[in-house]
């Protein structure tokens, strides 16, 4: 075992370099560990240094795609136009799904209430626009699944429900009242998973939380949502985090941006002004940078156990889009009826990010981007490595839908799949320390048991080894497979 210590400007970085006997691989193995000297970082930070001074703080494994931002990241928001009609969706969150409260023939207003949540892990739905309902009918759902809907048609009068009212500031309301705002506005996570909000804010007594991190990270390919919001919307991002700070009386917030995102630094760090508690970390621009273990580890350097959650460890992580979300609630008393999502990749012929009323349909939301330049080979909600493959454009813009991506045939293409020729390459890159290789080859045996032996259950579908293996494994596929398998094994036993 050798250890070099080298001094900069911003820290101290330990370099551990250590070879051991990797017997997979048949071999000798190097492993090379960086670690940042954190407990020296936040002293840093204790001592007034702006957090933006330690650079790169990031994590160990990760990759680095081609991101293909500039299709989208010097656009300006768009509104766009009003839907003639919306299918909405009574799925929109991780949790309970929610139960109709209104029929068909119906008249509703925007921001009216029409799917009410029942479980405790679940999050309210509202109309986002007014009309008349038209059917409460199963339709097609990103997922790829059918689910039960409520289609709404526009009267294109835009009514506003009489129910809405600003909430004024912050300082006018109570923690327990900003839970249930975001509570009754059915405000989730943005940026994909669509957790329901209050929830995160509502953690177990047992679980002391004394930090918040907002994920600016945006680390995924082609999308740019988020990065308009935080330029041009920087205010609202920082009275969201106050909001969630109040909500649970939390001193310490932090904001981490990929240091690709000079322009949304520079609006974030002069809308904080002369704001004390709240520091905005520069991250290195890794994929996945903005996974929640990832960004805790990089900013705080606390690891959340295997099968733990954020709470764990002290910390609520949310996603630029809600916190703004939230803001929104505050200052208007509008529900979550309205998301910034970016439509682009090479088969788009106008790549925008536009402000889309939740339940518009993907085709109506291309044709306003000039529809599609040529033969579209695959259709993507989210981006590249996480998103889902769409199988028809007539699914609904949902709370969750981050973007809309549209890759040509060519780059739609999957090589097919050879044997695995065990360079480690997906073991060296994986954000979790997982091996997997053996998972998938466990889970395309149908071993299951084996699977979760390895930590199958521990993997974020990041997509990572998918990317860098040579033999074009179906890595991820196969895990999520695996995941699948092992939770129903458990739900019977």
């Amino acid at each position: 075992m050798k250890s070099l210590k080298r001094r900069n400007l911003y820290s101290y970085v330990e370099v551990q370099v250590s070879f051991s006997l990797a017997t997979p691989f048949k071999g000798f193995h190097i492993i090379v560990k960086v670690k940042i000297n954190h407990s020296l970082r936040n002293e840093l930070i204790k001592r007034g240094d702006s957090a933006m001074e330690v650079k790169k703080a990031t994590f160990r494994g990760g990759i680095h795609p081609s991101y293909f931002k500039e299709l989208t990241n010097h656009k300006a928001l768009k509104k766009a136009k009003l839907p003639i009609q919306v299918i909405i969706p009574m799925q929109q969150n991780i949790g309970a799904p929610c139960e109709p409260i209104v029929k068909k023939g119906d008249y509703v207003k925007l921001g009216q209430k029409i799917g009410e949540s029942k479980g405790f892990v679940s999050a309210a739905i509202h109309s986002s626009i007014s009309g008349e309902v038209i059917a409460v009918e199963p339709r097609p759902h990103p997922t790829g699944q059918k689910v039960l809907s409520i289609i709404v048609k526009s009267d294109g009068k835009d009514t506003l429900d009489d129910e809405i009212k600003p909430y004024g500031s912050i300082e006018a309301i109570s923690s327990s009242e900003i839970i249930d705002l975001i509570k009754e506005a059915g405000i989730v996570g943005l940026g994909g998973a669509a957790f329901p909000t209050q929830v995160k804010l509502s953690p177990p007594p047992e679980k002391k939380i004394d930090a918040v991190i907002i994920n600016g990270a945006e680390c995924e390919p082609y999308l740019t949502a988020d990065h308009r919001v935080m330029v041009e919307k920087a205010d609202e991002v920082v009275l969201g985090l106050k909001a969630i700070l109040k909500a649970l009386n939390v001193e310490k917030g932090y904001i981490g941006i990929e240091n690709n995102k000079p322009d949304a630094i520079e609006a974030i760090n002069k809308a904080l002004g002369e704001t004390s508690n709240i520091s905005i970390y520069s991250l290195a621009t890794k994929y996945p940078q903005g996974a929640e273990k990832q960004l805790i580890h990089a900013i705080t350097g606390r690891e959340v156990p295997s099968g733990g959650l954020p709470m764990d460890v002290g910390v609520v992580v949310q996603n630029i889009g809600t916190v703004v979300a939230i803001a929104n609630t505050i200052i208007t008393g509008m529900p979550l009826v309205e998301r910034v999502v970016t439509i682009t990749g090479s088969a788009i012929k106008e790549p925008q990010n536009l402000l889309v009323r939740l339940g518009t349909t993907f085709s109506e939301i291309i044709e306003q981007c000039g529809g599609f330049s040529q033969k579209p080979g695959k259709i993507i909600m989210g981006g590249p490595m996480m998103g889902i493959t769409q199988y028809t454009t007539e699914v609904p813009v949902i709370k969750g839908t981050s973007g809309i991506l549209v890759l040509n045939e060519e780059e739609a293409n999957i090589p097919d799949p050879t044997p695995c020729i065990r360079c480690g390459k997906c073991v060296e890159v994986c954000p979790i320390n997982l091996l997997p290789l053996y998972i998938s080859a466990y889970a395309l045996n149908e071993q299951y048991e084996m699977a979760e032996k390895y930590k199958a259950l521990d993997c974020i579908e990041c997509g990572s080894c998918s990317y860098i293996c040579p033999s074009r494994r179906p890595l991820v596929p196969s895990i999520r497979l695996a995941k699948r398998e092992i939770v129903a094994q458990k739900r019977k036993g």
